[in-house]
């Protein structure tokens, strides 16, 4: 794969140097434009922005440019800044009422001023109507919620929840506050398509493609009236475009061509961009490069009301048919610390759960049934790692502690051999021919959902898993579809590549977030949506979770730390033994940034910001980019 790519960027060079540099939408000056890459890929509902009602591509620029959330996380700074709100919420000493103090002098995109009547409105709206996204935390939680004047609004709880506000903070996801004055004039706001978007974000729709694959943003005339610019500035750049691409070779070509500024690849796509031009960079100076302290778990999902992967053996047999030294060349290149639980190996929770719960993994045992016993962690992984990357050519540290950094801490063992017991157990089969049979008769055969991005973790864990699975005699297939979303969160699929956990918040010790996807008051069943697709989409529950749930809810996160920690590797350990979905390494992103139009990018050496185009934050992170040609 690295070959064909390099390949086909070189030729490409060759053939269209000459070139002048494509037009932009709207004849808008490139000086003047952000160009970025965008995750997700082509639109698939152009005209609508109801990001309310269901997946709407909020990453292309929606989230971005177009919301300001209560809060918002930034996991490279460790902050939680207050964007809607002025400062963090004000429970009761039970919890059950919360008090939000809102920012004044916001407005929305269209001149209306923003108060506390858009927040109560926006809550109450989702208790009332089940066809919205946040509806299931919103009528579950909210027995009341009202102002007490214009920037004050109180929250009353059917029970005590100390994590309530925790569905407002925003890190990929939340629920956003909704202008009042123009969705209380709509009929039915779950068809509403909501074009164009009125926001408190810094920018509004200037153009959008018909066929999904651009939207272009303006920058608001009235920018000091969002919490963007009153807490950072002027976004700097007057324009952002936010572009699909169908193909990686076309991202690269588009970027050493400077018609593309930042963008994220898949790892061999990265190398061509920093071998190939001299004005790109990338996220870390050195090797391997990438992003690697994005709080979110990569991995395998699976769809747990569907025989056979309901039985928790056959989903551990599936993770010990794994070779995870291949996987990893084959997933990404070896450049992304893998990891044996539901959490990435980011320093903080390195240092507050991983290190903590490895002396639990080596002892942790599978029962394999006849009285015998299996230990499946091997905390080796990351010395077999670093030497293959070593033959690929890699510049590998020899510190153990630099090899545990950029690895990981240890994962599963490749043990083909106790694949099987577990899988004969429950009467699966293993034919002459080597390959396995359910235990009605039937081939086994999976087919991995994933997206169609190949550089998307999504789309290197299907392949890697695939790949493992064929070697170990399933019949294992890949499915790269635009409904892939759709599908994972109507549960219509097997087995797919959806998170494998719902990403934690990337500050601090509270997993909640992790883990509330999990509780059995969310369980719905096949053909419904679930109420949030990271995690929630596997349809797994169990009351011990449960439990530790009910009493997260009753402890302040703020104030009793390691009670919250405690808590949170209690619940790690349950999901370990269950694993109802399985975590393989921490999203890396293979980012270039190009510094040809614009410069100061958050690198590892100025993290002042995380560091994606496509996180909600990217809005905090404009204001400081500077013209490359001033």
């Amino acid at each position: 794969m690295r070959k064909g790519i390099l390949g086909i960027a070189v030729v490409l060079l060759v053939l269209f140097g000459g070139l002048a540099l494509a037009q932009l939408p709207g004849g808008v000056p490139r000086e003047e434009t952000l160009i970025v890459d965008q995750l997700t890929g082509r639109v698939g509902t152009p005209s609508n922005f109801n990001l309310w009602a269901g997946w709407r591509w909020q990453d292309r620029g929606l989230q971005q440019l177009v919301c300001e959330p209560l809060w918002t996380v930034d996991y490279a700074t460790g902050e939680i800044i207050p964007g809607l709100a002025a400062e963090m919420p004000i429970y009761s000493e039970d919890f059950t009422k919360m008090t939000v103090k809102l920012r004044q002098g916001v407005s929305w995109s269209d001149g209306v001023p923003f108060t506390a009547d858009d927040v109560v409105y926006t809550i109450d709206l989702h208790v009332k109507t089940p066809g919205l996204l946040y509806h299931g935390p919103m009528a579950e939680f909210v027995d009341k919620v009202y102002k007490t004047d214009d920037y004050t609004v109180v929250v009353e709880l059917k029970k005590p929840n100390s994590r309530f506000h925790s569905h407002f903070l925003d890190r990929w996801g939340c629920l956003r506050i909704m202008p009042k004055h123009v969705f209380e004039k709509v009929e039915d706001p779950v068809a509403f398509e909501f074009n164009p978007p009125v926001g408190c974000g810094p920018y509004v729709l200037k153009d959008y493609d018909p066929a999904g694959f651009w939207t272009l943003w303006e920058r608001r005339e009235d920018w000091e009236k969002t919490p963007t610019g009153m807490l950072y500035g002027e976004p700097k750049p007057k324009y952002v475009l936010f572009q699909a691409f169908e193909t990686e070779e076309a991202k690269i070509l588009a970027q050493l061509r400077h018609e593309l500024d930042m963008a994220q690849y898949a790892p061999e796509g990265l190398r061509v961009v920093l071998e190939k031009s001299n004005t790109a960079r990338a996220w870390r100076k050195d090797w391997p490069w990438v992003v690697n302290i994005d709080p979110c778990i990569t991995g395998i999902m699976f769809n747990n009301m569907v025989e056979p992967y309901n039985i928790k053996d056959v989903r551990w047999a599936l993770v010990l048919a794994i070779n995870m030294v291949e996987y990893m060349a084959t997933a990404f290149d070896f450049m992304a610390p893998v990891s044996p639980i539901h959490l990435p190996p980011v320093p903080a929770y390195v240092e507050a759960f991983f290190n903590p719960l490895e002396e639990w993994l080596k002892n942790f045992e599978l029962d394999l049934g006849n009285g015998e016993k299996f230990k499946p962690y091997d905390p080796e992984i990351p010395a077999k790692l670093a030497q293959a990357a070593k033959e690929r050519g890699y510049p590998v540290p020899e510190d153990p502690k630099a090899i545990r950094e950029i690895f990981g801490m240890g994962w599963w063992k490749y043990a083909p051999e106790v694949a099987e017991k577990l899988l004969k157990k429950h009467g699966f089969t293993k034919g002459a021919d080597g390959k396995w049979y359910l235990p009605n008769g039937s081939p086994w055969k999976i087919t991995i959902v994933t997206d169609t991005n190949p550089a998307h973790h999504h789309y290197r864990n299907a392949m890697a898993a695939a790949e493992q699975w064929r070697k170990f005699g399933i019949d294992a297939t890949v499915n790269a579809t635009e409904a892939f979303n759709s599908l994972h969160l109507m549960g219509e699929f097997e087995v797919g590549t959806m998170w494998p956990a719902a990403e934690p918040w990337g500050v601090g010790v509270d997993l909640s977030r992790t883990f509330d996807v999990w509780h059995s008051s969310l369980l719905v069943p096949i053909g419904q949506a679930v109420t949030l697709g990271p995690g929630g989409a596997a349809r797994w529950s169990d009351p011990r979770l449960d439990e530790l749930l009910k009493k997260m809810e009753t402890t302040n996160p703020f104030t009793e730390i390691e009670a919250t920690r405690l808590l949170g590797l209690e619940a790690l350990k349950v999901v370990v033994e269950e694993m109802p979905t399985i975590p393989t390494y921490g999203y890396c992103g293979a980012v270039a940034w190009d510094e040809y139009y614009w410069t100061n990018y958050p690198g590892a050496e100025n993290p002042y910001s995380q560091p994606y185009q496509h996180w909600p934050n990217f809005k905090y992170m404009l204001p400081f980019l500077k013209r490359a040609k001033e």
